[in-house]
């Protein structure tokens, strides 16, 4: 397997924790209230790819290296690419940019709802 394919993916797998850690960080917060330092800056970061349009620059990375490896890339950002075909019919549209944005802040005022609650 070539090196570049092998970092490509590596780049891939960091990009799909990040993505977990910035949907799912708040209830990790719920257990390691510490986490919270780290998620939040994550979870601003999130919020404003969704709502702004823009593309983590992971996404160029893993491009880049998969090229480098003889791969195609692919178009768009990593949730358009891997994630809106689960959750929604093909092609992401700022529309479904807003609703995932709000989604994430839906969630994450939840979880941190909760954290909130168990310090009470």
């Amino acid at each position: 397997m070539n090196g570049y394919r092998i970092a490509a993916d590596g780049v891939l797998l960091l990009h799909l924790a990040f993505v977990l850690f910035v949907v799912a960080g708040s209830i990790l917060a719920w257990r390691w209230r510490s986490v919270a330092r780290w998620h939040l800056p994550a979870l601003l970061w999130g919020i404003w790819i969704e709502f702004s349009g823009h593309v983590c620059p992971l996404t160029p990375l893993e491009n880049r290296l998969r090229e480098l490896a003889g791969q195609a890339g692919y178009a768009g950002g990593f949730v358009e690419h891997y994630l809106v075909p689960l959750l929604y019919p093909p092609g992401l549209s700022p529309e479904h940019q807003w609703l995932l944005g709000a989604a994430l802040i839906v969630v994450n005022l939840a979880g941190y709802y909760g954290v909130w609650q168990r310090s009470q």
